[in-house]
C-alpha cells in the first residue's frame, strides 16, 4: 500500500513560493529542507533547480511520504530522506548553500525554533541563505482574523506552537549572524522570509 500523502495546501503556495525561490537560487549547490513534510516540495522546486541538490529531512515517521513521492518523481537532484529533529538532532554534514524550511515555526515550541535560528548559525557558510516561508505576526498581531484562528486552533493541538512573531525571529536571527535580505509579502496571508549568512569579522585581538 502507497505511504504517499497528499496536501492540498502545497499545491496552493508552491508557485508563489518558486518565483520568490528564482530569485534568490542560482547555479548549482546544495539546500537542505528542514521538515520536509510529505515531499510535495522538494518535487516540485527540485524540478525547477534542475542544477541544485534538494536534500529532504523531517522526523522519521514522515520519511515513507517523502520517499514515495521522491520515487514516483524520478528525480536525480533530491536526496534524503535526512533524520532531523529540531532540538535533537544535528544538520547533516554537508555544506549548504541554502535552507528551506515552509510551515514549521508555528508548529514547533518557541524553544525548538530558537534552537533552529542558533544551529542554522554554527551550520551554514558565509553568504548561505535561509528561507523561512509561513504566517507571521507584526508588533505582536495577527494580519488576519484568520490567521487568529489558526493560531487558535495550532494552541488547542499543541499549546506550545503558534505563529511567531517577525520581531522575535528577526532578533534571534541576527543574534545567529544572519541579516534580513528581504520579507516578502505571500497569498493568504503568509510572508517568505529570506536571510543571508553575514560574513565573520575577527576581532583584533584574536
Amino acid at each position: 500500500m502507497s505511504e504517499k500523502i497528499y496536501a492540498p495546501a502545497v499545491d496552493r503556495n508552491k508557485e508563489p513560493i518558486l518565483e520568490v525561490l528564482k530569485q534568490y537560487i542560482t547555479g548549482k549547490g546544495k539546500l537542505l529542507e528542514i521538515g520536509s513534510g510529505t515531499g510535495q516540495h522538494a518535487v516540485y522546486f527540485a524540478n525547477h533547480f534542475k542544477k541544485l541538490i534538494w536534500v529532504t529531512s523531517d522526523i522519521k515517521d514522515n520519511h515513507k511520504t517523502i520517499k514515495e513521492w521522491v520515487k514516483e518523481s524520478g528525480l536525480e537532484n533530491i536526496q534524503g530522506p535526512k533524520v532531523l529533529k529540531i532540538g535533537v538532532d544535528d544538520f547533516p554534514k554537508e555544506p549548504y548553500s541554502y535552507v528551506f524550511t515552509a510551515n514549521t515555526l508555528h508548529i514547533m515550541s518557541w524553544k525548538e525554533a530558537k534552537a533552529l535560528f542558533k544551529l542554522l548559525g554554527k551550520r551554514l557558510r558565509e553568504g548561505s541563505l535561509a528561507f523561512f516561508y509561513g504566517p507571521f505576526n507584526y508588533e505582536c498581531a495577527f494580519t488576519s482574523e484568520s490567521n487568529r484562528l489558526f493560531d487558535e486552533s495550532l494552541k488547542i493541538r499543541d499549546e506550545k506552537s503558534g505563529i511567531r512573531n517577525f520581531e522575535d525571529v528577526l532578533q534571534n536571527m541576527n543574534k545567529a549572524g544572519f541579516k534580513l535580505l528581504k520579507d516578502h509579502e505571500m497569498p493568504v496571508n503568509n510572508r517568505l522570509l529570506v536571510f543571508e549568512r553575514m560574513l565573520y569579522k575577527a576581532k583584533k585581538d584574536e
